[in-house]
């Protein structure tokens, strides 16, 4: 039987070292959606480092009251939402399972690794197929943008729990947005599905390391019902944070300051990135962390700034396609690309005079 391949992810600046021969300090790296003006997390007591994590501490309260869940039993602090990606499909009713033609890559795989169906998500449709058992969804979506209304989202998961099924949104993105719950006028809010997480079948997932720019420490959060939660942490075991990542993780939610600031940031950054896109006459939807184009010339994109030390990602045609029994050939699909924030002024300068010197040139796929 022939396989998928490997699942391929942004950050992977050893590969892309090798493959254009320039040394891995040498790149900007904007290929992950990261915020690249991280949270300074303060010193970490000796005890987090010498001590078992404890599932006591009030990191799964602190966590209900910054996403807006119902309370603490209906959270589970993860190792990222990674481990939640993985997990579930074993937890869930074997059936088909939903997924957008261009998402994040580890979803089909694992609920085809756990024997589900897996099949296109038509994410603008407010009626579900009824062969579809489950759905997965991101909001904003990772990597084209896109954000679905609540209203829709609570209509699916109203049609696939009729049927036995669960919807889970993964809302990785979504911090850098302002909370319905905590919104204001200076910020464009999303309304999360946290605080809908009581209903049975609904599982959100959070993640630490987008906006808060701790990807490192591995931390998220699993919102859920309580019976699912309990279920996941059965499957997963103890210890699923670590010490030192839940001190990082609980400073980061408490401050409020720090957040506010760097939502405003982010927001007018996000903005910066798709204008500087736009005029060079590329069609972009953003979020605050990334901006996504299929725009023909996408690959050629990648690989002209690839050529000056700029990592962005490249994805190629329909990812769930690969899981769906047909294994079609992604080469003959058309592709797009993500382009991260860059930090620092040098590096969004860099980034414009790349962009000056290789757009002229890039030529667009035919296709």
């Amino acid at each position: 039987m022939k396989h998928p391949p490997p699942i391929a992810h942004g950050g992977n600046l050893h590969e892309a070292a090798r493959r254009y021969g320039i040394p891995h300090d040498a790149w900007l790296d904007l290929s992950t959606g990261i915020n690249p003006v991280g949270y300074p997390v303060p010193p970490v007591p000796a005890d987090a480092w010498r001590r078992l994590p404890d599932d006591g501490d009030g990191l799964a309260a602190r966590a209900a009251s910054y996403y807006g869940a119902p309370d603490a039993a209906h959270v589970l602090p993860v190792a990222g939402s990674q481990a939640a990606i993985r997990a579930l499909p074993a937890l869930l009713p074997r059936g088909v399972a939903g997924v957008a033609p261009l998402a994040y890559g580890e979803y089909a795989p694992a609920f085809a690794r756990h024997g589900h169906a897996i099949d296109t998500l038509d994410v603008s449709a407010d009626t579900l197929p009824a062969t579809l058992t489950h759905a997965i969804v991101g909001s904003p979506n990772n990597p084209t943008a896109e954000r679905i209304a609540p209203e829709r989202l609570l209509g699916w998961h109203a049609q696939l729990t009729a049927r036995g099924g669960t919807l889970i949104v993964d809302e990785a993105f979504a911090d850098a947005f302002a909370p319905s719950h905590t919104a204001h006028t200076s910020h464009t809010s999303h309304t999360s599905l946290a605080a809908h997480t009581h209903r049975a079948g609904l599982v959100v997932l959070r993640s630490v390391g987008k906006f808060f720019g701790l990807a490192g420490i591995r931390a998220g959060f699993t919102l859920a019902h309580p019976e699912q939660i309990a279920a996941l942490h059965d499957a997963l075991g103890a210890w699923t944070v670590a010490g030192p990542a839940r001190h990082a993780v609980e400073a980061a939610f408490a401050d409020v300051a720090w957040q506010a600031t760097t939502r405003a940031r982010l927001t007018a950054d996000g903005a910066r990135l798709a204008a500087l896109l736009r005029s060079h006459g590329f069609a972009v939807r953003a979020t605050p962390l990334f901006c996504w184009t299929d725009d023909p010339r996408a690959a050629a994109l990648h690989a002209a700034l690839a050529e000056r030390g700029i990592w962005t990602r490249l994805f190629m045609g329909n990812l769930a396609g690969n899981f769906m029994g047909n294994f079609v050939d992604d080469s003959a699909r058309p592709s797009s690309v993500r382009v991260g924030l860059p930090g620092a002024e040098p590096e969004w300068q860099r980034l414009s005079d790349a962009l000056a010197q290789c757009v002229p040139a890039l030529q667009g796929d035919a296709r």
